[in-house]
């Protein structure tokens, strides 16, 4: 009798074992090796104490003018990032297995999370990231040509700058309706230019995006009404080069 009952309790905690492990194996994400809250996302969105933050922008509102106007950017980023941020803690806080894991390990693993929050995920936790990486590559007196291996990167991959730009131009018109436009590192280490609807991003799709415009009308309907291409051509004209080299490498480790 004891010989059984010892078997049935060794039964059931190897099998409680395997339950727990499996758990951490169906949570994981292909960013499941980065450490928490060091990627540059991570860095500026989460707190250290992993809550979900708007950082400041780094630039005034009318900085990045005459090609982003000062009464786009405000609504921008109070209205919809901020309200992308609020719907999307609130998700998080009805889920608190959740809690502690970053953007990239929540986004990465979309399809594993909760049917009943899995939209709200997209939509807010995505407009999160995507947000947080588009103030990050803009920058006051921006733009100009890339430098350096992430220059050669491109010349190697599209022909050359002015290629690249034209073909995500075209890009962002081949995407109907709301979304954004990206360039992104594939899972075989590839530079490719891609798009996504409403607030999805590649890291849904196991991509790092390097780059990135918003082409939600919001974006640029104040100053350039329906005009989506002149939008695209003026916002060259804000990159921080130096911010999409660091992601450019990041992007390499990933």
């Amino acid at each position: 009798m004891r010989i059984s009952n010892r078997f049935n309790f060794l039964f059931f905690g190897i099998a409680i074992l395997i339950c727990c492990l499996w758990g951490n194996f169906n949570n994981s994400t292909v960013y499941s090796a980065v450490p928490s809250y060091t990627t540059r996302v991570s860095q500026i969105a989460q707190a250290p104490n992993g809550e979900f933050i708007q950082a400041p922008l780094p630039y005034d509102y009318n900085a990045l003018e005459p090609f982003i106007d000062a009464k786009t950017m405000e609504i921008h980023y109070t209205g919809h990032h901020g309200g992308y941020l609020k719907k999307f803690k609130k998700t998080i806080e009805e889920h608190p297995e959740l809690k502690g894991k970053t953007l990239e390990q929540i986004l990465g693993n979309i399809d594993n999370m909760p049917s009943d929050i899995r939209t709200s995920i997209r939509n807010n936790g995505g407009g999160h990231y995507n947000h947080t990486v588009f103030w990050a590559i803009m920058t006051p007196n921006g733009g100009g040509e890339p430098n350096g291996e992430f220059a050669k990167a491109i010349n190697d991959s599209f022909g050359s700058f002015e290629e690249f730009k034209e073909q995500f131009k075209a890009e962002a018109f081949k995407r109907f309706g709301s979304g954004w436009v990206w360039l992104v590192r594939d899972k075989n280490g590839r530079l490719e230019i891609t798009n996504s609807a409403g607030q999805d991003n590649p890291i849904m799709e196991g991509k790092y995006p390097i780059l990135g415009t918003d082409v939600w009308e919001h974006a640029y309907y104040l100053k350039y009404n329906n005009a989506r291409g002149s939008y695209v051509d003026a916002w060259w004209n804000t990159i921080n080069w130096d911010e999409v080299n660091a992601r450019f490498k990041e992007s390499q480790t990933v």
